[in-house]
């Protein structure tokens, strides 16, 4: 299927097709409904995705859509080899635009869709050895400190709020106070959204639009990340 010749915006089938996966999540339902996903979930989200990759491109720093699956349509099936949970399929829609050239390696921005629910958000989860101690480094500084907590706030005017801190204390070596000894019980930044009823919008024309104001609301987030922890 060209999803070059669909309109850039989500199926008003998604939802329903998701609740049904989430009731029956086994590889028999899906199987007789595999045309079914093709139409409703990957094409159109491929479409929108595509529609999106020129300005986000054109953000600073730049944001990577790639319209793929696994790319920025994460996989629908569930890496499920150390889980406990054993359903084979994620009944929500996934999406991730990322810096740099793969998806995970950098701050990026999610946007998930579920049965009945939407969420978006931004940041890292967890830094490698190296990212958090620049990370530690940066918010130890009054320009960094300012800087985060400015992005945090722009990402709150979206709904979006940061994830509990890590750490129950402060690391080894380090004595601050609020806000920063929250900062440093982080070992990764996170803002998103609680649970939020799907949006209208992103089954209009206007779906691209939507989405590029709220990631905009979430650039000084990502912008603050690149510049301090991954520059």
């Amino acid at each position: 299927m060209d999803t070059g010749l669909l309109t850039p915006r989500l199926d008003e089938g998604l939802p329903r097709f998701l609740d049904e996966l989430s009731r029956n999540n086994n590889k028999n339902w899906f199987d007789a409904h595999r045309d079914r996903y093709q139409q409703v979930y990957v094409a159109p989200a491929l479409a929108l995705i595509a529609a999106m990759a020129e300005p986000l491109a054109a953000l600073d720093p730049p944001l990577t859509a790639n319209p793929k699956v696994n790319g920025s349509l994460r996989r629908i099936n569930r890496d499920v080899r150390f889980s406990r949970d054993k359903r084979p399929y994620s009944a929500m829609l996934h999406l991730i635009f990322y810096t740099g050239e793969r998806a995970n390696h950098g701050p990026g921005v999610h946007v998930v869709v579920g049965p009945g629910r939407f969420g978006i958000g931004a940041g890292h989860w967890a830094f490698e050895p190296a990212q958090l101690e620049a990370y530690r480094a940066a918010v130890t500084t009054r320009a960094g400190a300012r800087g985060l907590l400015a992005a945090l706030d722009k990402a709150g005017t979206i709904g979006c709020r940061p994830d509990a801190p890590q750490l129950a204390r402060l690391p080894r070596g380090y004595d601050a106070t609020e806000p920063v000894a929250t900062m440093l019980r982080r070992k990764g930044v996170v803002v998103r959204s609680k649970d939020q009823p799907i949006p209208d919008a992103l089954f209009g024309a206007k779906a691209p639009a939507f989405l590029l104001a709220r990631i905009k609301a979430l650039m000084p987030l990502i912008a603050w990340l690149e510049a301090n922890v991954f520059g």
